[in-house]
């Protein structure tokens, strides 16, 4: 019998090809084969070096296709180490800062999930691969309309995108995780309340040139916080940035 890490002879029989135990193979266009090496450069010189080495992440990121949630034109730029332009003018995250807020977060499939910024939706269906439920709120009726394309043309169906601010209080409940895709100077207290105990809120935090992804954690006696990787985010939509001294 052959080793283990022989090549096996492929036999192309009216169209269709096997291996010499006869077991099919699928076979990729040269497109598809592109996109695929796209996708493993991607991971292997992007995001592994940004310390993001959890194997059901990374897998995750194989299984839940970028491409597929930016329109014809951008979708080899999917792969990217840039923020792509979203059809309302603002712009989605980078696929680094997307998969180590995954990480660290430390997902677990029965949480309930709060995402406040819907972007393409891509981010939306990372969490929910992962998680029992993501509810989004986002402000643009534009973005709103573009993630619900995307997350059902891509079969995510435990994900709800809601028209509306996710901080003005509007719309409050109770989530084992928030994640906020924008940054904010600071964490207002009526996300913090929406935490169960033990649930975990990730923010990028600061004003330019200096932020950080603060991680909370809730305890059962209050709030743990720490700085988990230093990053940039544009402000979230809505979020004015403060005001700052020019000569």
């Amino acid at each position: 019998m052959p080793g283990l890490h022989e090549k096996s002879t492929v036999i192309i029989n009216q169209g269709m090809c096997f291996d010499k135990m006869r077991v099919p193979l699928i076979l990729q266009s040269s497109e598809e084969m592109t996109i695929e090496k796209a996708r493993f450069n991607m991971i292997e010189q992007q995001i592994r070096p940004w310390n993001v080495l959890d194997k059901d992440v990374l897998d995750m990121l194989i299984v839940v296709k970028r491409e597929n949630y930016f329109p014809e034109d951008q979708k080899t730029l999917a792969f990217f180490d840039t923020e792509l332009p979203l059809p309302d003018g603002s712009k989605a995250m980078n696929p680094k800062v997307e998969a180590r807020i995954v990480q660290e977060l430390g997902l677990k499939k029965p949480e309930s999930v709060l995402l406040i910024g819907a972007a393409s939706g891509y981010l939306a269906a990372l969490l929910a691969h992962m998680t029992r439920h993501v509810t989004v709120l986002e402000t643009s009726p534009v973005l709103k309309a573009l993630a619900e394309k995307n997350l059902q043309a891509n079969g995510v169906r435990n994900v709800a995108v809601l028209q509306a601010d996710g901080l003005s209080g509007q719309h409050t409940g109770n989530y084992d995780v928030i994640v906020v895709a924008g940054a904010l100077e600071m964490i207002p207290e009526s996300l913090l309340k929406q935490l169960n105990v033990g649930g975990r809120l990730l923010a990028v935090v600061g004003q330019l040139p200096m932020m950080h992804a603060q991680l909370v954690t809730r305890t059962a006696s209050g709030f743990n916080e720490r700085s988990v990787f230093d990053t940039v985010l544009p402000p979230l939509a809505g979020v004015e940035p403060a005001s700052t001294f020019k000569f």
